[in-house]
């Protein structure tokens, strides 16, 4: 699904001409996303539906964001770009998955975005307005991964939950609690000792057949 198809909206109407770019475009793109996003969805929502609220060109919500990913990225705050993240996972071989995630996450948490993201996860354990940032997780990143493992047999969706609880344990551990010595143990060791379990609920024996 391309991030300039999916889903629809319609100009408002009355209007004279796009707003041309300038400082406050992209408050206005930011602004509109944020209000789509929450409505509709990640799924159903479109640059092409954003840049008609926002009142610009398409063309725009791409110069200034990226993608649709990187949009919803910066709607929620969310302190580094997951591009390079989900990028790595994207070219991981699939028995080398589990691996991959522990280190490409455990290397942004310990990177100088690190203390955002743990921010936004004590919000969303405090029960902020983190709607969004839910939606994040759950239609960017998990749905990335769930759709390399998937099979005809086994949606992946039972696979993703268990992949990031681990890591959402991980993450509480290392850095939110501060266990030793998980806490300051260095990620080759993290690495060797979670992603073995990362690759069993990825694409091992769980136990049901993860339907």
């Amino acid at each position: 699904m391309s991030d300039g198809e999916s889903g629809s909206g319609t100009a408002r109407s009355g209007r004279t001409g796009r707003r041309p770019g300038n400082t406050d475009t992209r408050a206005a793109i930011l602004d509109a996303a944020r209000i789509r996003f929450a409505d509709t969805g990640f799924d159903k929502t479109s640059i092409r539906a954003i840049a008609g609220d926002a009142d610009v060109d398409p063309a725009l919500v791409h110069h200034y964001f990226g993608t649709k990913q990187q949009l919803f990225a910066a709607v929620v705050e969310f302190p580094a770009d997951p591009e390079a993240t989900l990028n790595a996972v994207d070219r991981a071989p699939l028995d080398e998955l589990g691996p991959t995630i522990v280190r490409a996450v455990v290397g942004v948490w310990d990177s100088p975005a690190g203390p955002g993201i743990v921010a936004m996860v004590r919000s969303m354990f405090g029960g902020g307005e983190m709607n969004l940032a839910r939606s994040f997780l759950l239609q960017v990143v998990l749905e990335r991964v769930r759709a390399r493992i998937a099979t005809p047999a086994d949606d992946g969706r039972a696979r993703v939950a268990l992949a990031a609880a681990q890591m959402v344990g991980v993450l509480t551990a290392r850095k939110i609690v501060g266990i030793e010595p998980l806490a300051s143990m260095p990620i080759d060791e993290v690495v060797a000792a979670v992603g073995p379990s990362m690759q069993r609920y990825l694409t091992g024996d769980i136990g049901g057949g993860g339907a």
